[in-house]
């Protein structure tokens, strides 16, 4: 596993579906790199895609807002795509199922083996301004909070204050 302070998205963005592995701690810090990932994979017409959490250490709130943010677009193409977690293990499975992802993605939380490419090239994060780091933050909540209306009593908080920081910008 990588060094936890050095989380590394590893991916092979020509197989189908599409395989990220999560080698350390999947954060606010470092969604900025899947989120832009996605978008552009996406945009390329790629619509399967699986994420490998067998090396995931931990993630937050902001990362699964990505997550859903790609299971949301997902869900809008004809014909769908589609987004899977797989080796989720027991921790970060309890993370998914209280956000409510588990209904938007399918989640493999088995030791299966994903079956499909061999992730080996590091996605590169690039530096955001802090504007740009809050849009990206508020945006996964409000995420999670389409995912499962009942997120917004868990975040309102987060949202109003991401809100006021945007918006003073």
């Amino acid at each position: 596993m990588a060094d936890s302070a050095k989380p590394v998205f590893l991916v092979d963005a020509f197989s189908d579906p599409i395989v990220i592995r999560i080698d350390g701690r999947a954060s606010f810090q470092n969604s900025a790199c899947i989120h832009d990932f996605f978008n552009e994979r996406i945009k390329e017409g790629k619509t399967r895609f699986v994420i490998d959490f067998q090396n995931c250490a931990s993630m937050d709130s902001t990362f699964l807002g990505v997550i859903a943010g790609a299971g949301l677009q997902l869900r809008k193409l004809k014909p769908a795509g589609s987004l899977v977690l797989a080796r989720v293990g027991t921790r970060n499975l309890e993370l998914v199922r209280n956000l409510g992802l588990h209904r938007l993605v399918t989640v493999d939380a088995g030791e299966t083996s994903i079956g499909a490419g061999q992730p080996g090239t590091a996605l590169q994060c690039e530096a955001r301004s802090e504007l740009d780091s809050a849009r990206l933050v508020l945006q996964a909540h409000e995420n999670l909070v389409t995912t499962d209306a009942a997120n917004m009593s868990k975040f309102q908080d987060v949202l109003s204050f991401l809100r006021t920081r945007v918006e003073q910008k």
